[in-house]
């Protein structure tokens, strides 16, 4: 008897439960996929920018390359993105002219913070459904274990004479639920982990940089100087 066999034999809610499973999985193993593209483009762009940034790039003229590429079409994201949102605003207070230097640096890092806010929120999209996955679908294939052994014994019970090969199917479709529960689960927990790790890193250096930007701007607020 094989195991397709077994699923096919299968009855209705256990068949159901697996089918949730199955739908858990490949749903899974997408967002796996997604959130590894995502995350990498994240990295390779934040280690790019700081390249450009910290090579004494005019601050004015980094700002006017990512206006130039972003009306071409090219999505600017990341640290990128926090750079554009600081500078903006710190441009535009500038323009205007009479306002402190402490009001000027204030309103620029809030900029920076809701512009690396929406980043993170970004980089942790789908996140929370692994680990829902992860910690859900062990119990939904339990869940499907627990029919499948009720149906052998029941079976058992209609029985004249108890035998394995009476037994024996019930338990084994029990037992394809649960490896289910657990080929779904697995990937998810380590996927969440490992990911929820990275989108931490990326977002501390988002932090670091927001930080390090503002001593920057600090610096030619009380040298009076404009950003070079």
């Amino acid at each position: 008897m094989s195991v397709w066999t077994l699923i096919l034999d299968a009855t209705i809610a256990v068949q159901l439960v697996m089918i949730i499973l199955v739908l858990a999985s490949v749903i899974s193993w997408v967002m796996i996929i997604q959130r590894w593209l995502v995350l990498t483009s994240a990295e390779q762009g934040m280690n790019g920018f700081e390249k450009k940034f910290w090579s004494g790039m005019d601050l004015s003229q980094l700002y006017k390359d990512g206006s130039s590429r972003a009306k071409e079409g090219e999505p600017l994201l990341g640290m990128e993105t926090i750079f554009r949102a600081g500078f903006k605003e710190f441009m535009r207070l500038r323009q205007q002219g009479g306002v402190n230097a402490d009001v000027t640096l204030s309103s620029t890092q809030r900029a920076m913070r809701v512009a690396y806010s929406r980043e993170e929120e970004k980089l942790e999209k789908h996140l929370p459904f692994l680990a829902t996955v992860g910690s859900v679908t062990p119990y939904i294939g339990l869940f499907g274990t627990v029919i499948g052994i009720m149906n052998s014994f029941i079976g058992l019970a209609q029985q004249s004479q108890a035998t394995l090969q009476v037994v024996a199917p019930g338990i084994a479709e029990a037992l394809i639920a649960t490896a289910m529960g657990l080929f779904a689960a697995i990937p998810a927990v380590v996927a969440y982990n490992r990911y929820s790790a990275r989108v931490d890193s990326v977002v501390n250096n988002y932090i670091m940089f927001a930080e390090e930007f503002s001593s920057i701007l600090h610096r030619q607020l009380v040298s009076g100087r404009q950003p070079d």
